[in-house]
């Protein structure tokens, strides 16, 4: 076996033990824990190098060693494959998600099972607008002259404003808006059906023009100003547990979490071809998850990735289950919001 690869068993031992049991490893433990094939004299010299790499560090007070941000990076790009989760866990999975009502509830669902099932913070992101279509606009009469006018969107978000009319309004002119507007917007993705209502104006029959004109303000706030991009946080107890991995102090994390932004920035970013993706420590390039890692994947219907979701822990994680839950958990939410 080729020194590297040796060394890399090596850092992937170290990996596992220190994740396991938060105690820096030596070259003894090693030995009698993982059949590593070679002598304890050997793996303690695969270690200097591996230290001199910049792959593990010393702790100050201990002789054992614990590895880097840097030997987290290499572990989790040289794993072979990520192990799937097994038909127990599927199936839970499975049965968790499927009581839920609605889209706010599939989320909320969702960060509570991904808390459970990798025992870190779990985010998830509402689908973006902007990466939405219309699935219908529904127009109902309030009063007279008043109009709800409620657009459903195919990631099950609703959006509603009401709109006053110059006069009062048939039930047939009612209608009729329904339809043109149904006509117009349906399947239309959000980032450009905006863009219609101007075309909107110009083509409606005479007889709806007031109602178009009255309308096209709701239409345009409701298509173009998408509600708040916002993330859906589950399982933040689980950071008391690790806190010993959060030196100085837990608070910037949980600033974080409560702020929003860094981390609906980080979750948002995700791979177009549906890839995992795992950010350690420095790579977040906020100081508030320099100690942290966050393991992420797009969710969605057919390839078009609507949000993401994954979780935020300590450095010192099981990357390979972690991405593992995290790809599992995204799948069936996709299946879930293609089938409502």
């Amino acid at each position: 076996m080729a020194h590297d690869e040796r060394r890399l068993q090596v850092l992937r031992a170290i990996v596992q033990d220190f994740v396991s049991t938060n105690d820096p490893v030596g070259s003894k433990a090693l030995a009698e824990r993982h059949d590593l094939g070679v002598s304890p004299a050997t793996i303690r010299n695969d270690m200097a190098v591996l230290e001199e790499q910049g792959y593990i560090t010393q702790p100050h007070t201990s002789a054992g060693r614990v590895p880097t941000d840097k030997g987290y990076r290499l572990f989790v790009d040289r794993l072979s494959s990520v192990k799937p989760l097994s038909a127990a866990e599927r199936k839970a999975i499975e049965r968790f998600l499927d009581g839920a009502v609605d889209l706010h509830d599939v989320l909320g669902r969702t960060v509570r099972l991904l808390a459970q099932l990798t025992h870190q913070v779990a985010v998830v992101q509402y689908p973006t607008l902007s990466r939405s279509a219309v699935r219908h606009l529904e127009v109902v009469q309030l009063t007279g002259s008043r109009l709800l006018l409620v657009l459903i969107t195919d990631t099950g978000r609703v959006e509603q404003r009401v709109v006053d009319c110059p006069a009062d309004v048939t039930r047939d002119d009612v209608a009729d808006l329904r339809t043109l507007l149904n006509a117009a917007f349906t399947g239309a993705r959000l980032a450009d059906a905006g863009g219609k209502v101007p075309d909107l104006l110009d083509t409606a029959p005479p007889h709806l023009r007031v109602l178009v004109a009255a309308v096209s303000a709701a239409l345009v706030e409701t298509l173009v100003e998408p509600g708040e991009d916002r993330l859906v946080v589950g399982g933040t107890a689980n950071l008391a547990r690790v806190a010993v991995d959060f030196p100085g102090s837990l608070r910037p994390l949980l600033e974080a979490l409560e702020e929003q932004v860094v981390v609906l920035r980080l979750i948002s970013e995700v791979d177009s071809g549906g890839a995992v993706l795992v950010r350690i420590g420095e790579e977040n390039a906020h100081e508030a998850l320099a100690g942290a890692s966050v393991v992420s994947v797009g969710y969605g219907t057919g390839d078009r990735a609507l949000g993401g979701l994954g979780i935020v822990g300590p450095t010192r994680m099981d990357y390979p289950g972690n991405m593992a839950a995290v790809r599992a958990v995204a799948r069936y939410v996709g299946q879930l919001l293609a089938e409502s």
